[in-house]
Order: structure tokens, then C-alpha cells, then sequence
């Protein structure tokens, strides 16, 4: 990439956006995100953070109270949605329940007046495009939950947007029927090159299908990265506790070097592998993921031994078995929880853990983020 490719502007540019609707109910609070060309975006955070509002903005079915929303250089101030190069793909779909599939696609490509030959065409592609070329005759009752979400994408491509938008759009479906969608509704999106932008509550589902993640709470953007930053350097506390399962100990600052740290907690001293440039005494927190801990019947031996820096002796007080992996609940002397995740690698493990059982966990000092706010 040449220097002035990289400098090019965003192809989706939110700048300083604020939704407020009176009353001190600011839903969307100064957020400015910058969006690639063709990316799969995701708005994450629980209801009433501000991401449908903003998502909703996006598409011109609420005007923003101060700030600018440009795509591909065109300002989408005062436009209309009729009027925006925008697609928005429904919670519900909002397929016409007395047209079959092939005039639901059809529809709004009619409307734009489109010769029926191109439409004829472009309706075939998409069909092909969602592998749904059998079920063109079909009404939206006739298919499963899957079947109809594709046919609700097929139309919001049909019109080739220059941006899709995505309201929660696996959250009609089952578990298991969501988790096969998520793949195959990313590499359609992929094929045809579309930027998107998604809205969801579920962090697996936006882990799984975005490239870039932003996490929204009270109106803010609180952190924008792809999920592996997202979730193994959370910037704030909340971002570490929304993002998947985390043991979060509140402590203070001992030692702060270039090359790590070290953290009082009430019932643990964590060694960090990098330092934080704090001052000394500060309160900080610091987040360990459960699988990132293990956990023996044993001592892990001396500090330093195989990499272990950091160790905790509890009691076995709970533990779920998921198939692949189990999750132990080990409390400490003061009464503190570890979460812990351990991989089931083999079928019978000899000296298995469990309730009541002393135990050691342990993890390096690798493992730890110390978050400062």
C-alpha cells in the first residue's frame, strides 16, 4: 500500500456524533469512528448503550443532534433514507409475508424502476448468492429461520448499497443454527465486498463475524479494535468484564519497571511481565482470563519454574462440565472466586479435581492486563 493509499480517508467517517433526545437522555454521546472500505463492523455493547441509535442515524431514520456522518465523500446530511446508498437488514427481516422469495428480492429493485430483464437477472445472482436458487417460487412461511434470514440479505444486496447495515441479525435464530449462519452469512458478505456495519448484544457473534469491534457503553465508544485486541488487552475494566469470562482483582501498584510490575492485592501478589509507567501506590485492577489459568492437584513448584510467577491455593467449591472444558470455582483463603477453564484434552483423567478438593492454580506472568481505569 502506497503512502497516499494509506492516508486515504475512511470510506464510512463518524465524526463527534451526539444524539441527544432532551430530558438528559444523551443516547449517543460525541462518538467518532472511522470505517475501511469492505469491512465487517461491529457495534457491540448491552441495550441502552447507543449502538442501535447510532446504527439507526446511520441509515437516516434519526438525525443526529450535532456532529457528521460522510460516506465515500458524500455528506448523508439531510438526505433521506430512500435517498441514501444504504441497506438495512432487519431483526425481524420484514419479508412480505404474500410474496414468494423470487418478489421479495424483486421488490425493491422494482421500485426503482429497474428493466424487468435486469431485475430477472440481478434476482437470479442474488438466489445464487444465498444458495437458494430452489426456493425462488416459495413464501417466506414455507422456509426455516435460516432460509428466510439469507432471503432478508439477498434483498439488502440486491440493491448493491454502497453500505450494509446489520440490526441484530442472528437474533431470531436458535443457538445452533446461529453459530453455522455466522460463517456462511460473512463469507457472502466477503464475496460480494460490501462494507457493513452490524449491530449486536452477543460478543460471540460479533467476535465470530467482525473484522473490528467497537464497545459501546452509556452512549461512548469505550474501545475500537479487532476481537483478539478486544479481548486480550481490554482498555478499561468493563471492556475485560463484558468481553467473555475474567477474574478481575482490585489492588495497588508495588514495584513499576520498563520490563514488569507488581501488584497487592488483598490475598495475592501479581507479577506482571511489563510495566505500566504508574506511580507507586496507585489503585489498579488487574484481569486474568480463566484459561489462562491452570490448575493442579500439586505445588507448580518454585517462582520461576516452566514460567510460573503466580500462584494461588483454594478449595474446589464448584465446577460445570461444558464437554470440551470444564469451569472450576476455586476460593481462596479470603474468600475470593477464581474462575478457572480447563481444556477435557482426554477422555479419563487420572486424580481428577473435584468438589471440596485443595488445589493450586498458577499462571505466568504473561497472562495478567493491569488496568488503570
Amino acid at each position: 500500500m502506497s503512502q497516499a493509499e494509506d492516508q486515504a480517508p475512511a470510506y464510512l467517517q463518524i465524526r463527534d456524533v451526539v444524539k441527544d433526545f432532551g430530558g438528559g437522555a444523551v443516547a449517543v454521546n460525541h462518538v467518532s469512528i472511522d470505517i475501511a472500505k469492505g469491512e465487517i463492523f461491529a457495534l457491540l455493547g448491552s441495550s441502552g448503550c447507543g449502538k442501535t441509535t447510532l446504527l439507526r442515524m446511520l441509515a437516516g431514520f434519526e438525525t443526529p443532534t450535532s456532529g457528521s456522518i460522510v460516506l465515500n465523500g458524500q455528506d448523508l446530511a439531510g438526505l433521506p433514507p430512500y435517498e441514501r446508498p444504504i441497506n438495512m437488514m432487519f431483526q425481524s427481516y420484514a419479508l412480505f409475508p404474500h410474496l414468494t422469495v423470487w418478489d421479495n428480492i424483486a421488490f425493491g429493485l422494482k421500485r426503482d424502476g429497474m428493466a424487468p430483464d435486469k431485475i430477472a437477472e440481478r434476482v437470479e445472482a442474488m438466489l445464487k448468492l444465498v444458495q437458494l436458487g430452489k426456493f425462488g417460487k416459495r413464501k417466506p412461511h414455507q422456509l426455516s429461520g435460516g432460509q428466510q434470514q439469507r432471503v432478508a440479505l439477498a434483498r439488502s444486496l440486491a440493491k448493491r448499497p454502497q453500505l450494509l447495515l446489520l440490526d441484530e441479525p442472528l437474533g431470531a435464530l436458535d443457538k445452533k443454527l446461529r453459530e453455522e449462519t455466522q460463517i456462511e452469512l460473512v463469507n457472502i458478505i466477503e464475496d460480494v465486498g460490501v462494507t457493513c456495519v452490524m449491530v449486536t448484544h452477543d460478543q460471540e457473534e460479533a467476535m465470530t463475524m467482525a473484522t473490528r469491534i467497537a464497545v459501546m457503553s452509556e452512549g461512548r465508544v469505550l474501545q475500537v479494535g479487532a476481537p483478539a485486541e478486544i479481548y486480550e488487552t481490554p482498555a478499561t475494566r468493563f471492556v475485560a468484564d463484558f468481553i467473555g469470562n475474567v477474574n478481575l482483582m482490585d489492588g495497588t501498584l508495588a514495584q513499576d519497571e520498563a520490563d514488569h510490575c507488581v501488584i497487592d492485592c488483598t490475598d495475592l501478589r501479581h507479577y506482571v511481565g511489563h510495566g505500566i509507567t504508574g506511580n507507586l501506590g496507585m489503585p489498579v485492577s488487574v484481569a486474568v482470563r480463566p484459561e489462562k489459568i491452570h490448575l493442579s492437584a500439586e505445588p507448580p513448584g518454585a517462582p520461576g519454574h516452566d514460567g510460573v510467577h503466580n500462584c494461588a491455593r483454594g478449595v474446589v467449591k464448584n465446577l460445570s462440565y461444558f464437554g470440551s472444558f470444564t469451569v472450576y470455582h476455586l476460593e481462596l483463603e479470603s474468600g475470593r472466586i477464581l474462575k478457572i477453564s480447563q481444556n477435557n484434552t482426554q477422555r479419563h483423567r487420572e486424580h481428577e479435581l473435584t468438589w471440596g478438593d485443595t488445589a493450586w492454580a498458577h499462571w505466568s506472568r504473561q497472562s495478567q492486563v493491569v488496568l488503570t481505569q
